[in-house]
């Protein structure tokens, strides 16, 4: 009896950021949206908890580990809801600048060694005397 291997779905927004750029399951273009987004939400992140900063101190506030701990959670919630939803537009076009230098950049394989471009190849340069 054979039966086919399970192919699970994977998403991007499932990964660790420090793991995406190893994973082979995804495109590349998958790799810059989920950077983009994560960027952004980081950015959400700090932009939260700047505006959940008291300017006057108050014996009525609750100042305690825990309740920074829970401050902390829910401004990570939110600033990952906002950045999933697409509503701020800063992941996009993250998203669109990095894809468009990504397409620019001479690939491998194309006259030049991996991890070399036209300026650093050692094979075109020439050297001048000095006048």
């Amino acid at each position: 009896m054979n039966a086919a291997p399970i192919q699970s779905k994977i998403s991007a927004t499932d990964i660790p950021l420090d793991m995406i750029a190893n994973n082979r399951t995804l495109t590349q273009p998958q790799k810059v949206a989920e950077v983009s987004r994560q960027f952004e939400a980081l950015m959400l992140r700090q932009i939260l908890q700047e505006t959940q900063k008291t300017v006057i101190p108050s014996t009525f506030s609750d100042s305690s580990t825990t309740a920074d701990i829970y401050h902390d959670m829910v401004i990570n919630q939110i600033a990952d809801s906002i950045s999933k939803s697409g509503s701020l537009g800063l992941a996009k076009t993250l998203e669109r600048q990095l894809g468009h230098q990504l397409s620019s950049t001479p690939q491998a394989g194309k006259g030049y060694a991996a991890g070399t471009s036209p300026a650093t190849s050692t094979e075109t340069e020439t050297t001048q005397p000095n006048n």
